[in-house]
Formats: structure tokens, sequence, C-alpha cells
């Protein structure tokens, strides 16, 4: 699997945790939507995207399933949005 292309929209509030949100297309084929750059204690990390079910617990809709794949994954969305930032 290849990431072949991270785009990065910054968040326009500044009163959340949210900072941005990342689009990734897999293969030149593929598009994830709604990949989450939150800003934690130490650093930001990312949330895949999720939806709210009828009991109220947020359940992902897409998400790797190793460990290499995330960090994949998560190291690129977070370069894409540093570069973002800088620009």
């Amino acid at each position: 699997m290849n990431i072949t292309d991270v785009r990065i929209r910054l968040a326009q509030r500044e009163d959340s945790k949210l900072r941005a949100v990342a689009s990734i297309t897999i293969d030149d084929c593929f598009v994830i939507h709604d990949i989450k750059v939150i800003e934690g204690t130490e650093s930001p990390f990312i949330a895949m995207p999720s939806r709210k079910t009828g009991e109220g617990e947020y359940k992902d809709i897409a998400h790797p399933l190793n460990t290499e794949t995330r960090e994949q994954l998560k190291n690129l969305v977070l370069s894409a949005y540093q570069a973002e930032l800088n620009r």
C-alpha cells in the first residue's frame, strides 16, 4: 500500500483541540476523508474518521489493521500538517 497524496485543511476555530482535517489517497485510487489532527497534551495526534452510534459511542469508519500501517499513516499526516503550518 502506498499513500500517494495527503491533503490538509487547517481548522478555523482556535477554541477547539481540532487543528486540521486530512484526506489521504491510497495507490492513486482510494480516498479516505476526515482524518482529524488533534492537539494532544504533548504533541498532535491523528484520529481516524468515525461516526456516532445510537448509543452515543463513536466507532471508526476506517482504520489501519496493524501498527506499521498506523505509524506510516500518522507520520505522513503529521508531516503534511507541519508543512502546511510552515507555509
